[in-house]
């Protein structure tokens, strides 16, 4: 499959470059001009893209999407939302008019509550617009809800659901093997799911 990877030069979207490689996946890595690709696995095909403006056919001839962007915690709300929710929509909706088969989203855990969110609200408040937007969409999907991410590479070893721990944490590499999991496993389709490191 051909996987458009929003995010891809990443903590997170590097590694999912990788894990969709691994399972003989053709990942597109959508970058900016700016952007460092020199983080991305050797052979990584790349497209150029910003999710504050991005071009009609930026899913073109894409079997799924994974938006596994953000906008970082030391930006501005106004980023946040152009970013995190903004683009995220407008990927969804352009996904949904090529066709694309599947859309997985990397969401947070606390997105179903953002109100309750404190320093994070709006940024949780991006994410469940965004998922809320994908669920209407009627793309196949799947949602991630990691808790606290790590930089680990984990050992695939992880919690899904209504057993997950809100405080305990989640290993970058295990979330990304999630996520490309996510693409093609049809267990997947239609679920938000909590995840964590076990």
């Amino acid at each position: 499959m051909n996987v458009l990877v929003a995010g891809a030069t990443g903590k997170t979207g590097r590694r999912l470059i990788g894990e969709l490689q691994n399972k003989g996946h053709t990942p597109i890595a959508m970058v900016r001009e700016s952007s460092d690709t020199s983080v991305l696995p050797q052979g990584a095909e790349t497209r150029l893209g910003d999710l504050k403006n991005l071009q009609d056919d930026i899913c073109q001839d894409c079997d799924a999407v994974v938006f596994a962007a953000g906008s970082g915690s030391d930006t501005s709300e106004e980023m946040t939302m152009k970013v995190d929710r903004d683009g995220a929509m407008r990927l969804v909706d352009l996904a949904a008019k090529s066709g694309v088969a599947r859309f997985v989203m990397l969401s947070s855990v606390g997105a179903d509550q953002p109100e309750q969110g404190g320093n994070m609200q709006h940024y949780l408040q991006a994410k469940h617009d965004a998922d809320e937007h994908l669920k209407a969409s009627g793309l196949t999907y799947a949602i991630l809800r990691p808790v606290r991410l790590t930089d680990d590479d984990g050992q695939r070893d992880m919690r899904f659901g209504d057993g997950v721990d809100p405080g305990a944490s989640a290993a970058r590499g295990d979330v990304a093997a999630a996520l490309a999991e996510a693409v093609d496993d049809e267990n997947w389709s239609g679920r938000v799911l909590l995840m964590q490191s076990a």
